[in-house]
């Protein structure tokens, strides 16, 4: 292993879960707006695609890393090799229905996997001289998830009780709670953020506005779970990447910051929209709407999720740049003109997770 960068730049960051799709918009927003040099690091998994970072690949300032979080040497090599001045964390398993058919992964990568970066952060952050060791941050992203699931009114904040209900939500609790742990117990400096649903360019398919659109343009069943009631809040993943980088380098040591879109919709309402921009964009398939199918509902379905996101815009002046109908429109262009990004995630061999119903998405 390479000895230690002396002369690195002053400004290192590296990012976990940095294939994957919040994951890549940081890495490609930060190479574009800032300074930082970037390290990547991605187990590359079935949600983990280079070619969302194609368009980074070759830049001075960007570097990619193929290691599992859950990998205590790799961790800690990489740690001492590339110096970082500070960590965001996104490695994740994510998808809710996969957790409920094999959580074992679940638990291996988002609780194992953190407690395992935890330390080999920890132990890098000791040996730090003292003005590296005070500028030094773990950014630690998570998920409104953990929260549980609401009534017909209210919003979740940073002081909203843990009521996970999958088993994905208890593992990212979970690690929020080992996160905060090393916090109180040895002082490393870290920040906490729980997003609302994402959505936008390079969302892997099976994700339900990736999905309703690729199913969309290809004349397939538009697949909606139960009553289609659901209530999410939703986050352009481009303002969420904005939102990260205004708390790692302004947030408060220790604080949570919940970050929303302030987007609230039901599942049903998520598709209406969706099918009126595909009438308008690819008329070839109007109406779209025509192919909204009910399917079983999954188990656990939480019901609504709302973010109140008013720390993060009063502490730290962010605000969501994006409207649902705008980044909604920018979301199915995208895909309209970027066939080739998932035909490529076909070509790799991914096969779609399937729970109670089939989505149809892949041939």
């Amino acid at each position: 292993m390479p000895s230690p960068n002396t002369s690195a730049p002053a400004k290192t960051l590296l990012i976990t879960g940095g294939a994957g799709f919040i994951g890549s918009a940081v890495v490609r927003q930060w190479i574009a707006e800032t300074d930082w040099r970037i390290v990547c690091v991605d187990k590359l998994t079935y949600a983990g695609n280079l070619a969302s970072l194609a368009t980074v690949q070759g830049h001075a300032r960007f570097r990619f890393v193929r290691a599992d979080i859950a990998d205590a040497a790799a961790m800690s090599a990489l740690m001492t090799e590339t110096q970082p001045t500070a960590v965001v964390h996104l490695a994740a398993e994510s998808h809710v229905d996969r957790s409920i058919s094999g959580p074992a992964e679940f638990i291996h990568t988002n609780v194992v996997g953190t407690y395992v970066l935890l330390e080999a952060v920890r132990t890098y952050w000791l040996g730090l001289d003292a003005r590296r060791k005070s500028a030094f941050r773990f950014h630690h992203v998570s998920t409104d998830e953990v929260y549980g699931t609401l009534g017909d009114e209210g919003a979740f904040n940073e002081h909203s009780a843990y009521a996970p209900n999958s088993p994905y939500s208890a593992s990212k609790a979970a690690s929020d709670h080992l996160v905060r742990a090393w916090h109180h117990t040895y002082g490393l400096p870290v920040v906490t953020t729980n997003c609302s649903n994402n959505y936008g360019p390079y969302h892997f398919p099976e994700k339900l506005i990736p999905l309703m659109i690729l199913n969309g343009l290809a004349g397939r069943a538009l697949p909606v779970y139960g009553d289609g009631l659901h209530v999410r809040d939703w986050l352009f993943v481009e303002d969420h990447a904005r939102a990260l980088r205004a708390v790692l380098e302004r947030g408060r040591i220790g604080e949570t910051y919940c970050v929303g879109g302030r987007a609230e919709r039901t599942n049903l309402e998520v598709v209406a929209t969706l099918c009126a921009l595909l009438d308008q964009l690819h008329p070839a398939g109007a109406p779209h709407a025509r192919l909204r199918t009910y399917v079983q509902d999954r188990p656990g379905h939480d019901r609504r999720y709302l973010i109140d996101c008013s720390k993060l815009e009063t502490e730290l002046g962010w605000r969501p740049l994006e409207t649902f109908e705008t980044g909604l429109a920018k979301t199915v262009q995208w895909y309209l003109d970027n066939t080739a990004w998932v035909q490529g995630v076909i070509s790799s061999g991914y096969r779609q997770h399937t729970l109670a119903q089939p989505k149809t998405l892949l041939p």
